[in-house]
């Protein structure tokens, strides 16, 4: 069946933005993988090879972004995004990672076992938040627990309004029930640590068939299954985009987020009696205040707190990372020159 632009999941979002014209030549695709200097992307005649703009690396393009290209299959515009995941890029790096685009629904996915980590969930509806997706959690291997429903419990807890599905990833029941988070037409991405069981509920909602790894079981830690972004059509019609898993989510720029996700102690913060307060040991502080009359819980506090200062850190520029670098190694030598100092004397 040749799809349409609606089944590839293009919508009036992006239709504003184009205004068909026979003489442009120009033709919507969207990208299904991005390899080093080349794009994979889907339209109504099928799979094309795209370059990119002289002035544009393949990674300033992500999966799931709507483009126009020319009949030499070359990019000639990038549609405006819908939705934008993406993340501090590793090391030192001050770098933005661009994760997917135009998702829909985020199912973030942990199992029910010791992969199980409230702050790193925390992290993932913060990212979901400020891009504007919705977020389900699926909590994989609940055929092995000794007892699900404990699992879900602790994330409602995190979240109630949080759709929490515990499934078994080779069961047809649970995986229509997860199918159903993401409409034909629309897109959705699967994120988590390796050794979750991703793949598995990958191969269950596309039929295809994409190797799995065993976790170690001392600490259900995992290797990756999947080491590139792509762009797979699920047996609903919906779209999924699979990804390597990943141990460290660097967030920046999702204050917006974190104060979503963390509404009710947000907004005791703008009760304190400093407005820069750190909401740890100043007077005036309502969030300590509220820890200690046993309305707040001390933990989740200490995560958000943690969220905040970490996002702030890591949304500083490139320039910035390096101006504090140096500073920093400017403080050390001079460190080191005064100890040498008293030594010889």
């Amino acid at each position: 069946m040749t799809p349409t632009l609606k089944d590839l999941g293009w919508s009036a979002f992006f239709d504003r933005q184009w205004q068909p014209d026979p003489a442009s030549g120009l033709t919507p695709m969207r990208i299904a993988q991005v390899h080093r200097d080349r794009l994979s992307a889907f339209a109504t005649d099928g799979t094309h090879m795209l370059t990119t703009p002289a002035d544009q690396s393949a990674g300033e393009f992500a999966v799931g972004d709507w483009v126009l290209a020319d009949a030499h299959y070359r990019v000639a515009r990038t549609l405006d995004r819908q939705t934008l995941l993406s993340r501090r890029a590793a090391g030192t790096d001050a770098r933005v990672q661009l994760i997917a685009a135009n998702v829909d629904t985020l199912f973030i996915t942990t199992s029910c076992n010791a992969d199980f980590n409230p702050a790193r969930l925390e992290r993932y509806l913060a990212l979901a938040q400020d891009a504007g997706c919705f977020p389900v959690l699926l909590l994989t291997k609940a055929d092995l627990a000794e007892d699900p429903q404990d699992y879900v419990q602790k994330a409602q807890a995190i979240s109630a309004m949080l759709p929490v599905l515990a499934i078994d990833a080779l069961d047809p029941d649970d995986l229509a029930a997860v199918a159903a988070w993401c409409k034909p037409g629309q897109t959705a991405a699967l994120v988590g640590s390796s050794g979750v069981g991703k793949s598995t509920v990958m191969n269950g909602l596309t039929g295809e068939t994409i190797a799995t790894q065993a976790i170690r079981e001392d600490d259900a830690k995992g290797r990756h299954t999947t080491t590139t972004r792509a762009l797979r059509r699920m047996r609903n019609g919906g779209w999924l985009i699979d990804m390597p898993g990943m141990r460290a989510l660097r967030l920046h720029d999702v204050a917006e987020g974190i104060d979503s996700l963390f509404e009710d102690i947000a907004a005791l913060a703008a009760e304190c009696r400093f407005s820069d307060c750190s909401h740890d040991r100043e007077p005036g502080c309502a969030v300590q205040q509220a820890v200690a009359n046993g309305a707040l819980d001390a933990h989740r506090v200490a995560r958000w707190n943690k969220l905040r200062r970490e996002q702030a850190r890591h949304s500083e520029s490139l320039a910035q990372a390096r101006a504090r670098d140096k500073g920093f190694g400017k403080m050390i030598r001079s460190v080191q020159r005064a100890s040498k100092g008293r030594k010889g004397n």
